[in-house]
């Protein structure tokens, strides 16, 4: 059979159109969004994802400012720089991102990053927020997935879905997401045992574990549509999924590719988050200057 491919690419393209013509507007009023991307490892897959976000910001006129800070950075010097940041009017964004020095405590910083510019759903508080149902911005990758799915017109009302991985930056919220569209889902994780007793009777099987060719043809049948998420390096550069392409091609409905697939997606989501992020603290900003002069 023949598999279709998922490609990102259109809706990433769409997703910065709109991105675009927000900072448009954002720039008749005199403002520019601006986006803090906060480094501190040197992983090859983490420099080249910050390096996309980079070149997508400058296309669409968002303010890109990488904060690196190498990979021995102190847990102290990584939470000044975030509350610096935090606090600064010409940021509206800010991103921490992982992996960090092994000696840092992430689930600590990232709740020093202002809920308000936490465009990635890092802080505690917006996963909490999202989880009942208010205003949040939902993690980027989270978020592609379910706008991917929408894009192709993938149901998911009613439908079994498999997430495989439990992470906080993609199981979890996007499980959150799936819910809040009628999904039913599992979420898989390694003490789940046999992979296909999950993902075999699954109509959606999103794969987030971080494992190279973790799901093969042998996990999904020929009605599952398979959304590869992982972001792996190889020894010669190139960049793989989670998914186990060749053996999964030809026997799944659909999957989506890596590259090309779920993170263009997300860096145009970063960027219309980040655009959001501004109109909000303009509007937030305008309104208590103006509530101090009665």
């Amino acid at each position: 059979m023949t598999t279709a491919v998922l490609s990102g690419k259109g809706l990433a393209a769409l997703i910065q159109q709109q991105a675009v013509e927000g900072t448009r507007l954002l720039d008749d009023e005199g403002l520019r969004p601006v986006l803090a991307v906060v480094v501190a490892t040197d992983d090859e897959s983490t420099l080249w994802y910050v390096r996309s976000i980079e070149r997508a910001a400058e296309r669409a006129g968002v303010g890109c400012r990488i904060v690196d800070l190498g990979h021995d950075a102190s847990e102290h010097v990584l939470a000044s720089v975030l509350e610096d940041l935090s606090a600064e009017p010409s940021v509206h964004g800010i991103i921490l991102q992982t992996p960090l020095p092994a000696a840092v405590a992430a689930d600590r910083l990232v709740g020093l990053i202002a809920p308000e510019k936490d465009v990635d759903g890092a802080n505690p508080l917006s996963l909490g927020r999202l989880a009942v149902g208010q205003p949040a911005f939902a993690p980027a990758t989270a978020r592609a997935v379910v706008e991917l799915l929408d894009h192709f017109q993938v149901p998911v009302a009613g439908r079994n879905v498999a997430v495989v991985g439990r992470s906080a930056v993609v199981g979890k919220p996007l499980s959150l997401l799936l819910l809040g569209k009628d999904a039913t889902v599992t979420i898989c994780h390694s003490k789940s045992g046999e992979l296909e007793r999950y993902t075999r009777p699954a109509d959606v099987v999103v794969v987030a574990a971080g494992r190279t060719g973790l799901l093969k043809g042998s996990h999904v049948s020929t009605e599952t549509v398979v959304i590869d998420v992982g972001t792996n390096v190889l020894p010669d550069g190139s960049l793989v999924g989670d998914v186990d392409e060749a053996s999964v091609t030809g026997v799944a409905a659909g999957l989506s590719p890596v590259p090309g697939g779920v993170g263009s997606v997300t860096t145009a989501l970063l960027l219309l988050h980040t655009v959001e992020a501004a109109r909000q603290q303009s509007r937030t900003t305008l309104l208590t200057a103006s509530t101090s002069r009665i």
